[in-house]
């Protein structure tokens, strides 16, 4: 460090990088007993404006066997890619947390546990910053407009075990930095109706059985077995094309394209086959 001179910027930014962004007050904050001054930048990125039809996003099923799955989808149904996103070991050590709280309450109450709720919330955001990473640098890495996640039901009280609060957590927290991350990448984010995305199967045969061995996987009713969050990915990509073609439309013109497709009039049933149709039919009109 030499007096007098301009020291380099900590993290990684450079001086040219903070000249494109506009300095906000510097917060004064208190973690861990110790006090921090946090100093803060704003920029604006533009979004992507692609056309409905032209853009490629990313499905993104936030699970329980599998941390998410990514589907890169076209509006036509053409699906780009696909990607499991798994880290076992952490969930391993958070679980193995969780296990260590349970017996200690057991034996001692509830009431000296603090520090170890502590330390498994830690486990657990450090968790949804790894997956939220993961998620939108592969959607970057393909080029997608939009990245699509279920709509999460956020008010009133959220029951169930301990291990279930914290993976509810996780999904809220990753959501939350998967938008910040992908605004700054220029990306745009999308929500849909989380309703019987994993319950119905994705080839449009109706609802899946669960494998009793093995949660992750699923029988359609015509005993095809599959991935059941990869078939939820492809649901709630095509939930999110069949709102976002539909919703320009004129009344008369969307109507027609339900009559022949009746099952998008219920978007809380519409799975990816019925994506397929509907994009066939406005192909047909179109040319028609």
């Amino acid at each position: 460090m030499v007096p007098g001179q301009p020291q380099p910027y900590r993290y990684g930014i450079s001086q040219k990088e903070l000249g494109r962004k506009k300095a906000a007050a510097p917060v004064l904050e208190k973690r861990h007993r110790k006090y921090f001054l946090r100093f803060s930048y704003t920029e604006e990125v533009p979004l992507t404006k692609t056309p409905a039809k032209e853009r490629i996003i990313c499905s993104v099923d936030l699970g329980l066997n599998t941390d998410a799955v990514c589907t890169i989808m076209r509006s036509d149904g053409t699906v780009l890619g696909r990607r499991f996103i798994d880290f076992p070991s952490e969930k391993d050590r958070m679980y193995r947390v969780l296990g260590r709280i349970s017996r200690f309450q057991r034996e001692h109450g509830s009431a000296q546990v603090k520090s170890r709720w502590a330390y498994a919330k830690r486990l657990n955001t450090e968790l949804g910053r790894k997956i939220a990473g993961a998620v939108t640098g592969y959607a970057e890495e393909n080029h997608a407009d939009v990245i699509v996640f279920e709509y999460l039901e956020t008010k009133g009280k959220i029951s169930g075990r301990k291990k279930q609060k914290l993976h509810l957590w996780r999904k809220r927290d990753i959501q939350k930095r998967c938008e910040h991350q992908a605004h700054r990448r220029g990306i745009r984010i999308s929500r849909i109706c989380a309703w019987n995305t994993s319950r119905l199967a994705y080839d449009g045969s109706g609802t899946v059985v669960r494998d009793p061995g093995n949660h992750s996987l699923c029988t359609f009713q015509n005993g095809k077995r599959y991935n059941c969050d990869l078939s939820a990915s492809y649901n709630i990509g095509a939930r999110y094309f069949i709102r976002e073609l539909l919703k320009p439309l004129p009344v008369t013109e969307r109507s027609l394209l339900e009559a022949k497709v009746p099952s998008v009039k219920r978007r809380i049933s519409c799975v990816y086959a019925d994506l397929r149709e509907l994009f066939s039919e406005m192909e047909i009109l179109r040319v028609a």
